[in-house]
């Protein structure tokens, strides 16, 4: 495999009667991702500040087994299936980075 920083921009909309309850569970696995898997370098979420149910995650990872070893992690399913009814559209993006920068 390649050793090639992975670096994906989520675009997720989420049921607004939801929105409280899935902000918890993501924070949970951005929490949980970053402190129990190396080869999560960087996970961000926001949201759109005048729609918030548009919430916008950047994921860096230190390459493709990196990511998909994160796609198999117990953290992640679980969010994944408490939050599968929560999320009204979700798209993947393949994104390059051009200047990522973050202080110690």
């Amino acid at each position: 495999m390649s050793r090639k920083p992975i670096v994906r921009m989520a675009e997720l909309e989420i049921d607004p009667d939801t929105l409280e309850t899935y902000r918890a569970l993501l924070k949970e696995e951005i929490e949980a991702s970053v402190a129990l898997e190396d080869g999560v370098l960087s996970l961000s979420a926001v949201s759109i500040r005048d729609n918030p149910n548009r919430i916008r995650i950047l994921e860096v990872y230190a390459d493709q087994d990196a990511y998909e070893a994160h796609l198999r992690t117990p953290h992640f399913l679980k969010y994944k299936n408490q939050t599968a009814h929560m999320v009204t559209s979700l798209t993947l993006i393949e994104v390059d980075p051009i200047a990522m920068r973050a202080k110690p």
